[in-house]
């Protein structure tokens, strides 16, 4: 006993010991802002799809913004933390308007996916209480400036419930931003979906003495305080999404929208919403122009339709600033590339009181990067703030980045 005693505490030691130097890839959670801060000298992406300051000044506090502006013109508070930018540039959080992000970890390993229920209707699914605040794949993607994510349930014709979340918290509750914020649905012209809708009409007509959770949550999308998001690709199913959603008084959001650029001015005329997949794919039938996935954001926002860039996946959200870069070199304006993942993915999910753009009263959640976001050579993020707490931008990437230049000293 004693000589398994023994070997058991030197092995767990040993463990210890080789452990030890991991937690340092383990981001630390971010703590309430204790003091104002001055971001001083940078060049501000308001985020509002046109308006640049340069040298511009930006305070917040209590994590709320408090005075933006150039610098010749921002008083800062005498306890302020003051954070020099000069040649800088500060932009709004950026948001992943499509993810399942802390619902999968390794997709190729089906005990660490969540995303999905069984059955093609399952409209009381909430996708929040499934999201791992401690997934690994959070810190590598707010390292590239996206700091919120609206998490999206998949599968079935009815997936159910999506929530926007922060990309910093020790549960979901409290990286929860806006809970249950839009319904999913998968575009079928199939009597079942008519019966469904017809049924849940019905049901929230008028009170009822039981209660039927799936009808029940049918109840804030007919009221208006729920988003519909229907996905649909082809120019047919997206006018015959718009068509059916109509029908019940619903403005519905399209996500994916491959062929929206065919069909722009229908959809502007409807006053429909429209969440892109990612730029960075193949065209969506044979035929199409090679780079027309990288034209499509510019042809709608010339059209006047309101949309915003989202991508696909969990991991791959990293990438959400480079695919707006992809739209801008070809032919969306600068200052827009910016606004289609940040203040327009929060005018999509109504959630614009508070976040999106830079600006007095909303909540300071920004970074700092020292060149072009939207650009894989310029996206280098140095600080970064969520609700005005300091995040920890270090990630397993950057440890094995760090350790290696100094093993190499280079």
């Amino acid at each position: 006993m004693r000589t398994l005693f023994s070997s058991l505490c030197t092995l767990a030691f040993c463990g210890l010991a080789y452990f030890a130097p991991l937690t340092a890839q383990i981001p630390q959670r971010s703590t309430p802002q204790a003091t104002p801060i001055a971001l001083i000298g940078a060049t501000l992406h308001v985020g509002d799809g046109t308006t640049v300051i340069d040298n511009g000044t930006i305070v917040f506090d209590k994590g709320v913004i408090t005075a933006l502006g150039k610098e010749t013109e921002v008083t800062i508070p005498a306890n302020a933390e003051r954070i020099q930018a000069k040649g800088k540039h500060i932009y709004p959080g950026f948001i992943a308007a499509n993810s399942i992000l802390g619902l999968s970890e390794i997709q190729a390993v089906r005990s660490t996916n969540d995303y999905d229920e069984v059955g093609d209707e399952n409209p009381h699914a909430r996708a929040l209480v499934a999201y791992n605040s401690d997934s690994h794949i959070i810190p590598t993607i707010r390292f590239n400036g996206v700091l919120s994510a609206m998490t999206v349930p998949q599968g079935g014709m009815i997936a159910g419930m999506s929530s926007l979340m922060a990309l910093d918290g020790w549960n979901w509750e409290d990286a929860v931003l806006a809970p249950d914020i839009a319904m999913h649905i998968a575009w079928a012209m199939v009597p079942r979906l008519k019966t469904f809708f017809a049924e849940a009409k019905a049901y929230n007509s008028a009170p009822q003495d039981k209660k039927n959770l799936k009808l029940e949550a049918m109840r804030a999308v007919f009221a208006g305080t729920r988003k519909l998001i229907i996905e649909a690709d082809d120019a047919k199913a997206i006018l015959q999404a718009i068509s059916f959603a109509k029908e019940y008084g619903i403005t519905p959001i399209i996500l994916g929208g491959a062929e929206a650029w065919m069909i722009a001015d229908n959809i502007k005329q409807a006053g429909v919403s429209v969440i892109l997949r990612k730029t960075h794919r193949l065209p969506y039938r044979n035929g199409e122009a090679a780079d027309q996935p990288y034209r499509t954001p510019s042809i709608l926002h010339n059209a006047g339709v309101r949309f915003c860039l989202g991508s696909n996946g969990s991991w791959q959200q990293r990438n959400v600033p480079f695919e707006a870069g992809t739209a801008v070199a070809h032919g969306l304006p600068k200052e827009q590339g910016v606004a289609i993942i940040s203040s327009n993915v929060a005018q999509i999910l109504g959630v614009d009181k508070t976040m999106g753009t830079l600006a007095v009263g909303k909540d300071a959640t920004l970074f700092i990067s020292t060149g072009d976001a939207l650009d894989m050579l310029g996206n280098n993020i140095e600080h970064a703030f969520m609700k005005g707490r300091k995040i920890d931008l270090m990630n397993k990437q950057k440890f094995l980045y760090d350790q290696y230049i100094k093993k190499y000293q280079r």
